[in-house]
């Protein structure tokens, strides 16, 4: 590669050794209550990324200020080398994918019109016909079979309701996927299947993937690096055997307690 070429991808947010996500400085503040205090992350690409932390340490407050739902009161935030803001909204909404808790489906819509979605939003040109073969496309790919697009969201398990979820997510091919506790609430045989079909279109698709989690198993499973948060801030960050390590009582409570050594040896097994 040319150093001309070079130079184009860095300016179209496409250098390959710069994070998808940087954050420097973050604040979040509620009135009096401090959620984010001169937080600092970056999000590498190609990877699978856990963020973890207490109740109220503002996981998912994270997550909405970088995907532009919130602003923040300090920091600044880039997603693919671009600052996020009001001129490059659109833009960045294109290469992102957002699945919320329980997949956040429209009620009166099936679950092919609701993958159909993100067509309409992006690609309004797009004919009806094309977009509902992409749409039974991605329905596929997240693993539903093929009568699960004429369903309405009330008569889907909670498994087929994440997956579906996905599927919308993943509708328009995006770069980075954003996932809120994709696996709350399913039985550990349905989250395990989650997490291997995550893993499975991660890899296939070159996605960049930031995961708010609690469960351990998927932490154990897929994660390539875990990011804690506590004290405002990233306390923590990297491959596990590292963030296990740290002194901080939260971590060790967490990662050394009886349902983590469960993980572990499920994984140690998986492996065998």
């Amino acid at each position: 590669m040319n150093e001309q070429t070079q130079d184009a991808n860095r300016e179209d947010g496409n250098d390959a050794s710069a994070p998808v996500i940087r954050i420097r400085g973050l604040a979040n503040r509620f009135g009096s209550l401090v959620v984010h205090e001169n937080l600092d992350l970056d999000v590498h690409r190609g990877e699978i990324l856990g963020l973890v932390g207490g109740s109220g340490t503002g996981k998912s407050v994270l997550m909405r200020t970088i995907l532009g739902l919130r602003q923040a009161q300090a920091g600044t935030i880039e997603l693919f080398g671009q600052a996020t803001g009001a001129g490059h909204r659109q833009q960045l909404e294109r290469r992102t994918g957002v699945l919320f808790q329980d997949g956040a489906l429209f009620s009166s819509l099936t679950v092919r019109e609701n993958v159909e979605v993100p067509f309409k939003t992006h690609m309004p040109g797009m004919g009806g016909k094309l977009r509902g073969q992409l749409a039974d496309l991605k329905i596929s790919m997240a693993g539903l079979p093929s009568h699960a697009g004429d369903k309405l969201p009330s008569e889907l398990s909670g498994g087929m309701r994440k997956r579906a979820g996905l599927a919308r997510a993943l509708a328009i091919d995006p770069e980075l996927l954003f996932l809120d506790e994709p696996t709350a609430g399913l039985d550990p045989i349905g989250a395990a299947a989650f997490d291997e079909l995550l893993q499975t279109l991660s890899r296939a698709l070159g996605l960049t993937v930031f995961l708010i989690t609690h469960d351990l198993d998927t932490l154990y499973a897929i994660c390539d690096r875990v990011g804690v948060l506590a004290e405002s801030r990233v306390l923590t960050i990297g491959p596990l055997p590292e963030v296990e390590q740290h002194e901080h009582e939260w971590v060790q409570q967490y990662f050394h307690g009886p349902r983590a050594r469960a993980a572990q040896a499920g994984q140690q097994r998986s492996q065998d």
